[in-house]
């Protein structure tokens, strides 16, 4: 992206803070404090990073630095409750971001950078590190809580049964 759209973008940012509409959803409100978090964590970087010159390395340590601000107890594994949903007693385990906070903050943050003028196809919050980021997340908290993680098994189409799996009644000649 070149240094004029990355002004741009960061125009229509500063205007949308400025205007904000008379009543926004939750989402809606949710995706502009979450571009605007991100927007000062790259501007408090050393240099100040750009939007326009932003990569996923920059989105991985963002979610990296919001993570200490989590408030899910995450067992690390040489602590005794590691792998137990649920423990009998406190620990001093830290409070991370839950997987799926992280997964609706990067979905929003992938929704606001191509709403603010940048490109899908160079879209940091669409990289597929930041997939696998998030999945080794995921992976690794089940474990920590002892949810066993299982593939579902897709089961072949059958017009007779419903989307549920009970009949739907229906007859077909």
């Amino acid at each position: 992206m070149s240094s004029d759209r990355g002004k741009e973008i960061s125009q229509e940012s500063e205007e949308l803070n400025q205007n904000p509409a008379a009543v926004m959803s939750r989402y809606e409100t949710q995706k502009r404090r979450d571009w605007n978090t991100f927007g000062q964590y790259l501007k408090s970087q050393r240099p100040p990073v750009p939007v326009s010159h932003c990569d996923y390395n920059h989105v991985l340590d963002f979610l990296r630095y919001i993570d200490q601000f989590g408030k899910t107890k995450v067992h690390l594994q040489g602590c005794i409750f590691y792998g137990q949903p649920d423990p009998p007693a406190p620990c001093t385990c830290p409070l991370r971001q839950a997987w799926g906070s992280l997964d609706s903050l990067i979905g929003r943050l992938r929704a606001a950078y191509e709403e603010n003028g940048g490109s899908p196809d160079s879209n940091p919050f669409a990289n597929a590190a930041i997939r696998i980021y998030l999945r080794e997340v995921k992976e690794y908290q089940a474990k920590a809580r002892g949810i066993p993680q299982k593939k579902k098994n897709r089961k072949p189409f059958d017009p007779n049964k419903g989307n549920d799996g009970s009949s739907s009644g229906m007859q077909f000649p």
